[in-house]
Parts: C-alpha cells; structure tokens; sequence
C-alpha cells in the first residue's frame, strides 16, 4: 500500500525527544584514538554540500590519492560525477578508483574508509557501482549502511519510508518527481522494499535489517553499536534519522561496533559525512571570505530541468537584472545547428561579463529523453558539453561561477575550468557548497557554487547572485 503525504510539523513534534547529549567531542575523541582517512566517492560534486576547509579532487591516479594519503588527510572527496554514466561504465569506474584507493593506501601505509555519496532522493546507480566498489576495497562481506537523511534538503527516513519535505508536507520519496528520473526511477518509499526493487530481489525486504528512531533516541550509542555486531555480513540495514544528533548517536556506535570487528559500507547522503568526520557544523560562508575579485559579472550556468531548478531559474529571469541567453536543447542535438546555437551564447556571456554584468547561460525547459537509459544520458552529456563549450570560451575571468545541477557542475568543473584539486569552503545557503578553485584551473582561486538542482527555495540562486553583486560593490 502507497505511504501517504503527512503533516511535517506534526510528525516530527510526534518523534521522540532526540539523544541529549553532544556526542562530536566524543567521536572526535574516537577518531583521533584511531586516525585514517575517510574517502567519499561522490557521484556528483553537490556531495560537498555539509562540510567545510576539506579538498575535493578530480582524478584518482595513485599518485594524486597517495599525496592525501602520505599528508594524513583525514577527509577528501573524489568526484567520480558516475551518476553522468551508463551503468556498466560506473561500474568499470568504481573498480578502477577503488583499487587505487586499497594500492595508494597501502604504499602510503595509511588507513582508510570509503563512502559512496550519492543523491538524497535516492537516483544513482544502486546497487552497482556500490558492489563494485566493495570488491574493489576488500569489503564484499561488510554491512551495507543505507542513509539518506539529509537534514539542509529536508530528507528524513522516519519508519523506514523516506521522506521528501515539501514546505509544510513529508512527501514519500516515490511520489516526489525525483521518483520519475528517466534513468534512475523507483517505485518504493520503504527503504526495505527499495533496496529489494534495485536489487531486483537478490535482497529481499525481509533481509534488510533497520534502525528505528526509538531506539537511537532512546537507547542510544551503545545498543546502536550492539545492534550492528548483530548484523549479517554482506548484509544492509536501514538508518531511520530525522535529526543530526540522529547521526551522531549512529556514528558513535558505528565506531564501537569497529572497534569490535564489525565492517561496514556506507551509502550516504551528504549529511552522514559530516558526522563520521568529527566536523562541527560552521556559520554560511559569505562572498567576501571566498576571496574571488574580478571587475566582470558573475556567470550562472543551469544546466538541471528538476521543476525547482525551473523555478529558480524563473525567478531569477524575472525577478532580478541579471542577462540571460538559451540554449536550445533541439539545435544543440542537431549537427548542423549545434555550433552557432554554442557560439551564440558564448558570445552574449563574454560580453555581458566584460561590461559588469551577471549573465546565466541555460539549457530551454523541454526536458528531451531517449528511447532507453543509455540514450537519454547520452542525450544528457550531449547537452553538458555544449554548456562546457560555451564556459571553455569565455576568455573573460568571472567574478565566480554558480553551476546549477549535479552532472552540469561536475562537468564545468572537470573539463570547462580544469579544477583537479579544489577546496570546499563550506555552504554559500544551506546544501549548496562553495569551492575555491585550484592554482591549475583555468581561473585559479575562484569561487565556484556548486549547486544542487533538488535544493534551495525559488529565490534560492537569485539570493546568492544578489550576494556577490554587493560584495563586487562594496
């Protein structure tokens, strides 16, 4: 039977009373007694979305990953943007950068634990490149962890169903249009019945093993930590967290559970991240700490056609002064259009930018899809490289660049600005980091946002324009 919407005040008021105690010194402590390094995978650069001061890298050579490595990095990401790919190349790619990882570790003697980040709304390639990944690092027979709360985008999993907060309603996940992705679609809310669904039953749901919210908030750490001994290997259990300190009670336990012998595999939204690392949470990042001068306008890419990306990029058009030009996806997709549809924007953004004005490049509306998955990524990356095209030309330096949407940020980062090695500041608005690009990129010590197309209100890209512009002023 299909969850159905509810009242969000309401239930979360009806939750217990969350763990009383800060528990972050006590996993720092934890964390310090046994330092490694933790590696995210992120499968699109919006991962980077709740923590801050730590480096995101662009490849995965041995060398690059050893140089984290023999530094004792203790947090980095590496964007693997797998979500751009069909499923067999995730696949390829999360051996490959996992057996660099267990190579690059092991000749750096350095300890490490990887976590695979992906979207809050479940769309990724699951259980795949997860299973790859496992027999790449040697974890084939640990516990599979399932969390996608991501308090910044209102994702809560409350008995076992995951929740899309729309305004004043907890909408299940399955009924949000996240759901309909044309590659990544789903059908179940229920994480149990979800996992069984992606892997096509070779997990049943009556396998899958789940924490609740009682009893995180009310037994706390150390029956968490005796829960998860009791866990079968190669198994998955559900995390249930509407809060923080949800994760906090959960990590500190997972950390007595290792120390136990207990092994585990993290599929995560961006929020377990910071809690694993010991990360407190820090205020906004402003425009001025971000440190990018440059008398030109600032350029905005969007590139997502998730209906509040739409939004946004409407109230951004009609509700401030900043310079637009299409893309049209149908001439982009045509050979014989495809080159003047690129050189037409092109030349409006540098212009624009030389004479001070913010100007956002964006692809028409019209969602265009292909016959199966493989064409409508296919379709997809056609439409990316065209907004890289047009970012690769502009020889203007931008006062920053906002990129809206996972598969379009990680592309104008890797192949439009040569970023190989950026830092994540922290968040511009709550889910949307800011990075300060690389003394590599083509515009070294830059802000990028990076933001995520299923974030932010519909004023949300308009805000952070809005910021920059006074911050050029002052």
């Amino acid at each position: 039977m299909a969850e159905k919407a509810l009242n969000a005040r309401e239930v979360l008021a009806e939750l217990p009373p969350v763990w009383p105690n800060d528990l972050l010194p006590a996993i720092r402590r934890q964390i310090e007694d046994t330092p490694i390094s933790l590696v995210v995978l992120d499968d699109d650069p919006t991962g980077t979305q709740t923590v801050h001061d730590v480096p995101v890298l662009t490849n995965w050579e041995n060398q690059t990953l050893g140089e984290e490595f023999s530094k004792a990095t203790p947090l980095f990401y590496v964007l693997t943007n797998s979500r751009s790919l069909p499923e067999h190349e995730a696949v390829c790619l999360a051996q490959e950068i996992g057996s660099n990882i267990l190579q690059a570790s092991r000749q750096a003697g350095r300890a490490f634990e990887v976590i695979s980040r992906s979207d809050s709304t479940l769309r990724g390639h699951f259980p795949a490149e997860v299973d790859a990944l496992a027999d790449a690092v040697g974890l084939k027979e640990a516990v599979l962890m399932i969390i996608p709360f991501f308090e910044e985008g209102g994702r809560y999993t409350i008995g076992d169903v995951h929740y899309v907060r729309e305004q004043e309603l907890l909408m299940p996940a399955a009924q949000t249009p996240f759901a309909k992705d044309a590659v990544f679609g789903y059908g179940n809310s229920n994480l149990k019945q979800w996992v069984e669904e992606k892997t096509k039953g070779r997990i049943p749901a009556a396998s899958v093993q789940s924490l609740s919210l009682d009893e995180i908030r009310k037994q706390g750490p150390d029956h968490i930590a005796q829960r998860l001994t009791q866990c079968a290997p190669n198994g998955a259990c559900i995390v249930n967290a509407a809060d923080y300190r949800d994760l906090e009670v959960l990590v500190l336990g997972l950390l007595k559970a290792q120390r136990g012998g207990v092994r585990f595999l993290f599929r995560t939204a961006a929020s377990f991240v910071r809690v694993r690392a010991g990360l407190a949470p820090r205020p906004l990042v402003t425009p001025e700490e971000s440190q990018s001068a440059s008398g030109a306008g600032g350029l905005v890419i969007v590139g997502s056609h998730l209906p509040r990306s739409c939004d946004q990029l409407s109230h951004l058009l009609q509700d401030t002064s900043i310079s637009g030009v299409e893309l049209g996806v149908e001439n982009i997709l045509a050979c014989e259009s495809r080159d003047r549809e690129i050189t037409k924007a092109s030349e409006f953004a540098r212009a624009a930018l030389a004479e001070g004005r913010d100007v956002v490049v964006y692809t028409s509306r019209r969602l265009v899809v292909g016959d199966d998955n493989e064409s409508s990524l296919a379709i997809g990356r056609r439409v990316s490289q065209a907004l890289v095209q047009v970012v690769r030309s502009i020889g203007v330096r931008p006062h920053y660049i906002l990129a809206k949407g996972g598969i379009t940020s990680s592309d104008i980062a890797t192949q439009a600005l040569n970023i190989t090695r950026a830092q994540v500041l922290g968040q511009i608005l709550p889910g949307v980091p800011l990075w300060r690009t690389g003394p590599e990129s083509k515009f070294p010590d830059m802000a990028y946002i990076v933001f995520p197309g299923n974030v932010g209100s519909s004023d949300a890209i308009s805000t952070v324009v809005q910021a920059f512009r006074e911050s050029r002023v002052q």
